[in-house]
C-alpha cells in the first residue's frame, strides 16, 4: 500500500511540446502509432503524461496517488480498468474526491473485464511518455506487460510480477523489447528508492560491515484466513478477488509479501542466490481454507557460500516483527523497519538494539512509493534509462525458489528454477468470465495445499 502527503499542485513546471515529443521515445512513435486509434482524450497541444489504471483496489489506487504527487508532472489518469466494475466505482470516487483536476476518466474510459487492460492501454499515446500503471495480480502481469511494450508505453507495475518461472522468463523478455524500444519500467519494489537503505548500501560497499556474513529479514504478522466462499459467489471471481489465497492469482500470500524482504537480501548482497531451502507448515487447529502455509522459514546460499533468511508467521497472538538486519564480520546494521519503515542504523557490534547505535540515518522526507514515482517521471520527462523489469523479474525468481523448496521439502536450485517449464495454470491469458476456475475447492470447502514431500511446484 501506498503513503502520500496532501494533494499539491505546486513545483510542477511543464516542459514545451517539442521537447517533451523528443524525450518520450520518439524514435519508436512512428511505427507504434501505424494504424493504431488514440482515442481523444484532452488538448493535443499540452504536456502532460496520461496515465491508465490496470488493477483499482487499494494498491492501485494507492499508486495513483503517488503519481499524482510526483515531481516531473503533471499526470493526468485518462483510463482505468479493473476485473470488477464495485472496485473501479470505488477507486474512481476516491480518486475524483482528493484530486479531480489530475482526473479526466468518463465512463467510456472505465473498463471492466479480462480485456479490459488492453483498452485502458489504448487510450494511451504510443512513444508520448504515457503511462500504463499495471497494479492488478501477478497472474495476469506479464500478459499486460508484454501488450504494454507492444503498444510503446511505458510502464509502472507493482509487485509481485509472476507466478511461476515461466512468467518470470516472461517478463524479462518483455523488459528486453522495451530496452529496444527506449520505454521505461518501473518496478514496485519501492525499498530500492529509499535514501537511507541507498546510503547504508554505499556504507556496507565501503567496507564499515566489513565482510557480509549473513542477512536475516522477518515479516511476522496475523493474517486473515480463507472463509467458506458463499453460494451465489462464482468461483472464478471469488478465487480473483482473495487473490493472495491462490497460488495460480498472486503466487501466495508469501511470494506475493516477502518479495520486499527477498529484494533487500539480494540488494545487500549484490549478487542472486544459488539455492534456497526452507521448512514451513499450518497450525493444528487451522481453519484457513485457503492454499497458504501459515509459517515459512526460508534459507538462501549465495555464491559466496553467506547466507540470506526470511521467517514468516501470519498466527494472531504471537510475537511480531517486521524488520530486515545485515550482520558483517565487524559488525551489524538495521537495513527496514515496520511496514517498509526506513529505520535504517549501523550498530556498534553484533548486538542489534537501540542502546547500541553507531550511526543512524535522519528520518526520510520522501517516501520509497514517492521516490519511485519522482525517478520514473523524471527518467521519461529527461529521457534518461530506466528499465527495473529485469531485476524485479530475478527477485520474483528468488521469491519462487524460496517458496517451492518449502511447499515441496527440498533444496531448489537457481538454475532449476529459471529452466523450470511449471505453470500452476497455463491458461491464465485466456480467461474469460465464464471460464472454471482453475483450482476447485474438496468436499469440505479446502482448496489444495502444498504438502512436503508431495507437491511439485518446480
Amino acid at each position: 500500500m501506498s503513503t502520500t502527503n496532501p494533494s499539491s499542485t505546486g513545483g510542477l513546471e511543464p516542459l514545451s511540446r517539442r521537447r517533451f515529443l523528443a524525450q518520450g521515445g520518439a524514435t519508436v512513435a512512428g511505427a507504434a502509432l501505424a494504424g493504431v486509434a488514440i482515442p481523444a482524450v484532452h488538448a493535443a497541444s499540452d504536456d502532460t503524461i496520461r496515465l491508465a489504471l490496470i488493477g483499482c483496489g487499494g494498491r492501485g489506487s494507492g499508486a495513483a496517488r503517488d503519481a499524482f504527487e510526483a515531481t516531473g508532472g503533471p499526470v493526468r489518469l485518462v483510463a482505468m480498468a479493473d476485473f470488477f466494475e464495485d472496485r473501479l466505482k470505488k477507486s474512481h470516487a476516491a480518486l475524483s474526491a482528493e484530486y479531480a483536476d489530475r482526473m479526466d476518466v468518463p465512463e467510456d474510459r472505465r473498463f471492466v473485464g479480462f480485456d479490459s487492460f488492453k483498452r485502458a492501454i489504448d487510450c494511451l499515446r504510443p512513444g508520448s511518455g504515457d503511462i500504463a500503471m499495471l497494479c492488478g495480480y501477478a497472474g495476469f502481469r506479464p500478459a499486460q506487460l508484454e501488450y504494454a511494450v507492444e503498444k510503446g508505453v511505458n510502464v509502472f507495475m507493482e509487485k509481485s510480477f509472476a507466478v511461476d518461472p515461466p512468467a518470470v522468463r516472461r517478463v524479462i523478455q518483455a523488459g528486453e523489447v522495451a530496452e529496444k524500444k527506449g520505454l521505461k519500467i518501473a518496478a514496485g519494489l519501492m525499498c530500492r528508492h529509499s535514501k537511507n537503505r541507498q546510503e547504508l548500501i554505499r556504507r556496507i560497499r565501503d567496507g564499515e560491515l566489513g565482510d557480509i556474513l549473513m542477512v536475516r529479514a522477518y515479516r511476522m504478522e496475523p493474517n486473515r484466513p480463507l472463509g467458506p466462499r458463499k453460494p451465489d459467489d462464482k468461483e472464478l471471481f471469488y478465487q480473483i478477488r482473495n487473490f493472495t489465497k491462490f497460488l495460480w492469482v498472486s503466487g501466495g500470500l508469501w511470494a506475493e509479501m516477502d518479495i520486499h524482504q527477498i529484494d533487500e537480501i539480494c540488494w545487500v548482497k549484490d549478487a542472486w542466490p544459488t539455492a534456497a531451502h526452507g521448512i514451513g507448515g499450518r497450525a493444528a487447529d487451522s481453519v484457513d481454507l485457503s492454499q497458504n502455509l501459515d509459517s515459512f522459514s526460508v534459507e538462501w546460499t549465495f555464491p559466496d557460500g553467506t547466507k540470506g533468511y526470511d521467517v514468516v508467521r501470519y498466527l494472531p497472538n504471537c510475537y511480531n516483527e517486521f524488520a530486515t538486519f545485515v550482520h558483517g564480520t565487524k559488525c551489524a546494521a538495521q537495513f527496514s523497519g515496520n511496514v517498509h519503515a526506513a529505520t535504517v542504523q549501523i550498530y556498534k557490534d553484533q548486538r542489534c538494539a537501540n542502546d547500541n547505535v553507531a550511526w543512524r540515518a535522519e528520518r526520510e522526507t520522501v517516501s520509497p512509493w514517492q521516490a519511485e514515482w519522482n525517478e520514473l517521471l523524471g527518467a521519461i520527462r529527461g529521457n534518461r534509462p530506466h528499465n527495473e523489469a529485469k531485476r524485479a523479474a530475478l527477485t520474483n525468481l528468488a521469491d519462487i525458489m524460496g517458496r517451492a523448496a518449502t511447499h515441496m521439502g527440498r533444496i531448489v536450485t537457481w538454475e532449476e528454477a529459471m529452466a523450470s517449464n511449471f505453470q500452476f495454470f497455463p491458461g491464465t491469458d485466456t480467461l474469460t468470465a465464464d471460464s472454471p476456475a482453475p483450482v476447485q475447492a474438496d468436499a469440505q470447502g479446502r482448496y489444495p495445499t502444498p504438502v512436503p514431500g508431495k507437491w511439485v511446484e518446480i
